[in-house]
């Protein structure tokens, strides 16, 4: 382990989009297979990681009411969104080389194993990537929520989220061309200026945990790698 690494145990959120690639839907092999072979250079320095995937290139439960506005089963469809996702991600991973974990909220046995922390933590000891499916397992929680819940419980010093920009900005950058964009924000600031990086309940959760949020662009070759080794571009909530 490099003792100069700023972060040590890191949960990383990928967001479902950044899978697509240059796909307008779905799943783009070679995308997955970056991504992998970076997070296998971080583990190669000692890191352990453990990720959370959402599923918003396959499907987005909170924009869809099955029936009788049903948000419930949309977000359930949701939630096995992000386990196709899961299972996407942990076979680069085994392709990368990998030792890795598949780890679900919603018991599906065939597919997975169901998440259990303490069981997780031994994985994590044991220097596996560990993959957290199905968000928290109930609806009406984002995969943010998801990821903060997980970064807690395996007591990770960070939790890092893969987005389509490279930080936080004032506003849509894509939207709007002069956004400001912020190098260091605070959890609370991030609050109180409805920033929608992530959603109320995750940035209250890192709060709590006194777990710094790093914004980068899982889109850019490389920037992970240099985001856990303390460079690149990206926003610090903290």
């Amino acid at each position: 382990m490099n003792d100069e690494l700023p972060f040590k145990n890191i949960l990383l959120k990928v967001s479902g989009e950044a899978l697509m690639g240059d796909q307008g839907f779905g799943i783009e092999r070679e995308t997955i297979e970056r991504i992998c072979e970076e997070i296998a250079a971080i583990v190669s320095l000692g890191v352990r990681i453990g990720i959370v995937v959402g599923g918003g290139n396959l499907f987005r439960g909170k924009d869809v009411k099955i029936a009788d506005e049903n948000r419930v089963a949309g977000h359930h469809m949701g939630m096995l969104a992000t386990v196709m996702n899961s299972i996407a991600l942990h076979d680069g991973l085994l392709e990368a080389g990998l030792d890795a974990r598949i780890m679900s909220a919603i018991a599906m046995p065939e597919i997975c194993d169901s998440f259990s922390q303490r069981e997780a933590r031994k994985s994590f000891d044991k220097g596996e990537v560990v993959i957290f499916a199905a968000g928290t397992g109930a609806p009406y929680f984002t995969t943010d929520t998801g990821a903060a819940l997980r970064a807690l419980e395996m007591d990770c010093d960070a939790l890092l989220k893969g987005t389509n920009v490279d930080g936080i900005y004032s506003a849509d950058p894509k939207k709007v061309p002069n956004a400001e964009r912020f190098d260091e924000i605070s959890h609370n600031e991030v609050l109180e200026k409805g920033l929608e990086v992530m959603d109320v309940a995750a940035v209250s959760l890192t709060k709590q945990g006194n777990i710094p949020v790093v914004v980068f662009s899982i889109q850019t070759p490389g920037a992970l790698f240099e985001v856990v080794n303390g460079k690149g571009r990206c926003t610090i909530v903290r």
